[in-house]
């Protein structure tokens, strides 16, 4: 039990350069806070003690800011940094070496009885105010970036951005800036492109283009207009 608490502390070392020392983990993270109070929660949840621990989630709500319904499955060595402002739902499973920023949500957009909420693999970062909405399947190793908003599947090694959230290739600046960075804060990875973004620029500059030449058309027409009227 300890040595699982020892690994849970360490891998916030590996994930915030800010942690100086264990004990300011244990006293100041909130995010270290949340996920221990939810683990005693969860299983309350599983033995029936439902009314018990959706009232432990709801104190470690108020003093977190996060909330974690009790029913949610989460793996080994969540990280949640900053951590205000994060949604987890009840049907919602997370699987080890997850990181998530603040406001992230983990969303119900169903009814219906079953699986409502996202179903996260392993080694999955997700940057603050990223919206994950629904039943999807997010795959190991994704990246899904700031404030993107994901509704569907997400496969295996993907990087996600924008709204609604769409896949892009990253373009990391060397192979050996890769491997040194091989955690990646807010699921930043190189120099990422939006494609809607890039296709909307590309449409700018042939507007602008267009436009020079239209000017220049119509400068010229009236030059020739001027000459005609001069003529005796």
């Amino acid at each position: 039990m300890l040595d699982k608490l020892k690994r849970e502390i360490d891998s916030f070392f590996e994930r915030d350069p800010a942690a100086k020392s264990r004990m300011e983990i244990i006293i100041c993270y909130p995010g270290f806070h949340a996920v221990l109070l939810h683990r005693v929660a969860h299983k309350l949840w599983i033995r029936n003690w439902r009314l018990l621990a959706r009232f432990l989630s709801q104190v470690s709500r108020f003093f977190t800011g996060i909330e974690i319904h009790p029913g949610a499955e989460i793996g080994a060595r969540f990280f949640i940094d900053h951590g205000m402002g994060v949604v987890i739902g009840e049907t919602a499973r997370i699987g080890n070496d997850v990181t998530l920023y603040h406001d992230v949500t983990l969303g119900g957009v169903s009814f219906s009885p079953g699986i409502r909420h996202p179903q996260i693999g392993n080694n999955v970062i997700i940057g603050a105010g990223a919206q994950l909405l629904g039943p999807i399947i997010v795959g190991d190793n994704a990246r899904i970036g700031s404030n993107a908003v994901v509704v569907k599947d997400v496969p295996q090694g993907a990087t996600m951005v924008g709204v609604p959230a769409r896949e892009v290739k990253p373009k990391l600046r060397s192979l050996k800036a890769s491997e040194d960075h091989h955690f990646d804060a807010y699921a930043t990875i190189g120099e990422l492109t939006d494609p809607v973004q890039k296709s909307l620029e590309h449409l700018t500059k042939e507007v602008t283009k267009l436009k020079k030449r239209i000017e220049e058309l119509e400068g010229g027409a009236v030059d020739t207009a001027r000459k005609w009227e001069a003529k005796p």
